[in-house]
């Protein structure tokens, strides 16, 4: 799977357009001066509106779908093509906006 790394300045959310956050920035590796962030930690969410009488609101994500080639220290980087699944509602994130100057795969 080839895409644009993710970084911390690219915009990412659930599918409730709660705000997702990296936890783990990659600082070895910086595209347009941000550094790319590491598919392997927990990201966190923030301001998920979906109601808890529903089963939300989701509050980690975790990709189980990253770079396999691109690494740091030997660490798949996040791609904007990856998958991620949100915590407790199994819902995807999204990746909104994203630099278009690295890709990887």
């Amino acid at each position: 799977m080839t895409g644009p790394l993710v970084t911390t300045a690219s915009t990412v959310q659930c599918s409730h357009a709660g705000q997702a956050q990296g936890t783990s920035p990659a600082a070895r590796v910086l595209v347009d001066g941000s550094p790319a962030i590491l598919a392997t930690a927990p990201w966190s969410i923030a301001g998920c509106p979906f109601p808890p009488n529903a089963g939300g609101p989701c509050a980690t994500a975790t990709w189980t779908v990253s770079s396999l080639r691109v690494t740091s220290m030997n660490q798949p980087l996040v791609l904007a093509t990856g998958m991620a699944t949100c915590v407790p509602t199994g819902v995807p994130l999204m990746v909104v906006s994203v630099q278009s100057r690295a890709v990887g795969t």
